[in-house]
């Protein structure tokens, strides 16, 4: 049995979340010793693992209870876990995309400064009150 320090310890998830964790119902709620402090055993940490490494992929709680509810039933097709996945990819795609925009968007902004300008001549100042400054949305 591991305690919730030892819990946070083995998996790097801070103990408050660890606690939301388990208010979400995504951790199953700990057994209590009798001091009342809360005990886990080694499926609650690899369910940890498991839900911090989506987290660090980006998949919202959601997704991530849907996942691990589709995960109890270990003889079903994977289609839902790759919709999931699939779907989460676009999105990913989709920031991409748009951070490729803001980032062209900003090197060319950025492109006009030399440093020798007052503030009162400042392109990025100019930009950043006036969009019609900019190329294109972003």
């Amino acid at each position: 049995m591991l305690s919730i320090g030892d819990l946070s310890k083995r998996t790097g998830v801070k103990v408050p979340t660890i606690r939301y964790y388990e208010q979400m119902g995504l951790l199953a709620a700990a057994t209590r010793s009798d001091g009342n402090q809360r005990r886990y055993e080694r499926s609650d940490l690899d369910r940890l693992a498991f839900i911090r490494h989506a987290r660090d992929l980006g998949l919202d709680i959601s997704a991530i209870r849907e996942l691990i509810a589709l995960g109890s039933h270990p003889q079903q097709p994977c289609g839902d876990i790759d919709r999931i996945a699939a779907e989460h990819l676009s999105g990913v795609r989709e920031k991409i995309a748009k951070l490729k925009k803001l980032e062209e968007e900003l090197e060319r902004i950025v492109s006009h400064c030399d440093g020798n300008h007052a503030i009162k001549d400042c392109y990025v100042i100019r930009s950043l009150s006036d969009h019609g400054l900019c190329e294109g949305e972003h």
